[in-house]
């Protein structure tokens, strides 16, 4: 006979504001931020700091829950497109809350998700090394495009959607023609693995990021109407007196030069804002780089002058050995500053840097532009909490922090009261008492101790709790007040473990100071004092 035994499965996670394995991401409004929290996604209100929605997905039969791993705004409706750790791909109507359909295709986790600029069409990109093109009006996978060698990590259209642009951690950079369904371009130089990619919105350049101390920019090569080249770097054309049969027709990517970043850290992600007049550049610390990208005017200016300053230089050190060379050499210089040659550094200047409290998970430009500011960013925490920056000209104010549930550090220890209507959780310095029904957060209490463990105090009706610290002291909290009423010094080492005596108002405290203390509680004059 065969033997049944009772299997646990998770019913219900509560406390979480945004969680560090995906990436967050505005709507297309501006006015919700997409905030991934474990399997489910939040939908919040930025101005009133409030989760408007939850979007949970249905579980699979005896199945574990789906972390999400990647979110993707559609630039032109209110469906999202939200990657999990299977592989599958949940598309989201946000403002009616429903799924509208699971797309399967990957056999390993979904690492990326692009919507093109119409909002037709879905590129994913999986652990297991594939990129799918879906549709989404049909619902459907299109085909299937494979050639990188290992986890592809970002993806960007480009044309109007008719091509792809793929980082991988295989070093390579991978440009696909979605029409003929094949790559026309593969991109080396880089030294380690490319985490993240970004275009600006009129697909100038492209810009990688990955873990050497550089970020790479790109030209984008754009078609040809009525002969005329439509990509120009700043007022010098890409193609060689405007004439593309000399040039390669499957280079879409051309190396433009390369920028050293300031932080050691490995880029994790890297985005233009909506306006493509900033690039943010966020790293795996509390870092985050802001670009100005200059205009066509400004570019040139700047070019003008660093090409004035170098001739400067060079008749300052003499290097004009005759009047004859020097002619030459001044004919030559008016003729450069009169089509001076762009570099990198020419349109990208470093503004500021922005440095949050803990390490960031991930970043999110906001895609309507404020008035009194540059743009508004957003950043997600590994300590459970939401920020929104207002980027300023030389300055950046921090305008929201969303942290009106959740722990902001471990959480140590949870305990359920007598009755199971209460769940006590405790993190560093920090008590929150639970209602385990609803899951919403009734008290948060603050500790002068660094908190390992806690229980409910029997025999009080859930009135009174304790607390074990890392100093070895316990401490007395009244659970409905709030407050702490007694610090009692314990133990001599930490105090890792408290268990309450069924019956009686007591409890056991183990330590490290290698010593098992039995405690009673009683009460006087509305006090709880404790005798071992």
């Amino acid at each position: 006979m065969v033997k049944a035994y009772l299997r646990y499965e998770p019913a219900l996670s509560f406390g979480v504001i945004v969680s560090v394995d995906s990436n967050i991401a505005y709507d297309s409004s501006g006015k919700h931020l997409l905030a991934p929290a474990l399997e489910k996604v939040g939908v919040w209100n930025v101005r009133q700091g409030v989760c408007t929605k939850t979007l949970t997905p249905s579980l699979p039969p005896r199945g574990s829950p789906l972390f999400v791993t990647c979110i993707a705004p559609s630039p032109s409706s209110s469906l999202i497109a939200s990657g999990y750790g299977d592989g599958s791909i949940r598309i989201w109507d946000y403002d009616k809350g429903t799924c509208d359909t699971t797309l399967n295709g990957h056999k390993g986790a979904t690492t990326a998700l692009r919507y093109n600029k119409l909002g037709s069409l879905l590129a994913s990109g999986s652990k297991d090394n594939d990129i799918i093109l879906w549709d989404v009006v049909g619902e459907a996978g299109l085909f299937r495009l494979r050639g990188h060698r290992d986890q592809v990590t970002d993806l960007v259209f480009l044309d109007s959607g008719k091509k792809l642009v793929s980082a991988s951690k295989d070093k390579f950079l991978r440009v696909w023609d979605l029409d003929a369904q094949q790559c026309m371009q593969i991109i080396s130089g880089h030294h380690s693995e490319i985490w993240s990619i970004d275009t600006d919105p009129e697909e100038r350049y492209l810009v990688t990021g990955s873990a050497d101390l550089v970020l790479r920019f790109y030209t984008v090569k754009q078609n040809l109407i009525e002969g005329t080249p439509l990509s120009k770097l700043n007022g010098n054309e890409i193609m060689e007196n405007g004439d593309s049969s000399g040039h390669n027709k499957w280079e879409i990517l051309k190396y433009f030069g390369e920028i050293h970043r300031q932080v050691e850290h490995r880029v994790a992600t890297v985005r233009f804002s909506k306006s493509g007049d900033l690039l943010a550049c966020q790293v795996a610390g509390k870092i985050v780089e802001l670009f100005r990208v200059l205009d066509e005017a400004e570019s040139k200016r700047k070019a003008k002058k660093r090409i004035h300053r170098k001739r400067e230089k060079k008749l300052d050190r003499g290097k004009v050995d005759s009047t004859e060379n020097g002619i030459a050499n001044r004919a030559d210089g008016e003729e450069e500053s009169k089509n001076p040659v762009v570099t990198v550094t020419d349109v990208f200047k470093l503004l500021q840097t922005v440095r949050a409290s803990k390490k960031i998970s991930s970043m999110s430009f906001c895609p309507i532009s404020p008035k009194s500011s540059l743009a508004t960013l957003a950043l997600s925490l590994n300590n459970n909490l939401l920020e929104i920056y207002s980027i300023e000209g030389d300055s950046t104010t921090r305008s929201l922090s969303i942290d009106l549930q959740g722990h902001r550090s471990d959480v140590r220890s949870v305990t359920l009261s007598s009755d199971n209507t209460l769940l006590m959780a405790t993190s560093h310095n920090t008590i929150k008492i639970w209602n385990p029904s609803t899951g919403s957060c009734l008290r948060t209490i603050d500790s002068s101790g660094f908190i390992l463990c806690g229980s409910f105090l029997p025999g009080f009706g859930n009135k009174y709790a304790v607390v074990g610290t890392k100093e070895g002291s316990l401490e007395i909290i009244d659970v409905w007040s709030g407050t702490c009423l007694d610090v009692v010094k314990a133990h001599d080492g930490y105090i890792h473990s408290i268990v309450t005596i069924p019956g009686v108002s007591g409890f056991i405290t183990g330590s490290d100071d290698h010593d098992v203390k039995f405690w009673e509680a009683t009460r006087k004059s509305d006090k709880v004092k404790l005798r071992d």
